[in-house]
């Protein structure tokens, strides 16, 4: 209800209000949190049956990006080219019916070796309104997965429900946190693994994979943190405990270029130190991958064929308490 009041009221409020208001509140929040935010100790336990990452390597990274308007659109491009000088490929999230889709933007991306996928519908807050407005719009949803050849799919503003998430035709699925007290819905998952979740019609299960680092918004526009410091200190703790580094880094709030960044933007410089400092610090330490490649990874390593069916051997399921 009261998200639902929220949305509602949104338009109305200025943007620098709304920050100015989240500002506040979350400096306060940050203080009732410091026990699991930015880190949960209780996260870093392993499935059961775990063996490790692929070639040995120490812990898995994995960079996703959410593209919420046409700004954001406008500097995939700068932001793609940012990780590839540097080795890194992600994934790109495009909201299908908020801002004009572009198709040669798509493919180019594709071209390049990175990844698109589906990011809600419209970005209205209204996608789990109700169950039958999830089921609606899951139909639109689904036809933008297989006309955009996309296997991964995150709601906006990280709202979820597991089993309703279940309907749609992706292999993974992106819309969790290990733990992140600050968004709209804050049940972290309580772990920094991937992990399976049953679909409720039979269908294989899809990989829920949680992020892990703090959200580029929370902690450069609205704690207003002028380093990377944070993100490296969770990334050291993450890869000591053999964890997956996953990220979600938003296109629309990073400034490239000269001048002096927005109210509600930061410089690109503080993610190109942050991929300057993985390179140094752990060349050759850790396995780099697209979320859907480290879907197809945890599919094979936890999903056993059995009569029934596919079973789920040595996964977390931290979610059971949400459905």
């Amino acid at each position: 209800m009261l998200r639902d009041i929220f949305y509602r009221l949104k338009p109305l409020i200025p943007r620098s209000v709304q920050i100015g208001i989240r500002r506040q509140l979350i400096e306060w929040q940050r203080r009732q949190v410091a026990d699991i935010w930015p880190i949960d100790p209780n996260s870093a336990t392993p499935p059961e049956g775990w063996t490790g990452w692929p070639d040995g390597a120490d812990f898995a990274l994995i960079l996703t990006h959410d593209v919420e308007k046409p700004i954001g659109q406008s500097r995939c491009l700068a932001l793609a080219e940012l990780e590839r000088e540097r080795g890194f490929r992600s994934s790109f999230n495009f909201v299908p019916e908020r801002y004009t889709d572009n198709p040669d933007l798509r493919r180019r991306l594709d071209a390049m070796g990175f990844e698109v996928g589906v990011h809600g519908l419209n970005h209205d807050g209204k996608l789990y309104s109700s169950r039958e407005e999830f089921m609606r719009r899951a139909v639109r949803i689904n036809q933008y997965i297989a006309d955009w050849g996309a296997r991964g799919f995150r709601s906006p503003a990280m709202h979820h429900n597991l089993e309703w998430l279940g309907s749609l035709d992706c292999d993974y699925d992106a819309s969790t946190f290990d733990t992140d007290p600050f968004e709209p819905q804050p049940d972290g998952m309580g772990t920094i693994f991937p992990f399976l979740v049953p679909r409720a019609d039979g269908r294989a299960p899809y990989i829920e994979l949680p992020y892990t680092l703090p959200q580029d918004f929370t902690l450069f526009v609205l704690m207003g943190e002028p380093t990377p410091a944070t993100w490296k200190s969770k990334l050291d703790w993450l890869a000591a405990r053999g964890g997956m580094v996953l990220l979600n880094v938003h296109p629309d709030y990073m400034h490239f270029g000269d001048g002096r960044p927005g109210i509600e933007e930061y410089s690109a410089s503080i993610y190109a130190e942050l991929l300057d400092y993985v390179v140094t610090a752990y060349s050759g330490r850790y396995w780099h991958a697209l979320p859907r490649d480290l879907a197809t990874f945890w599919r094979a390593e936890f999903a056993v064929q059995t009569t029934g069916g596919l079973a789920r051997r040595g996964c977390v399921t931290p979610w059971a308490s949400l459905w």
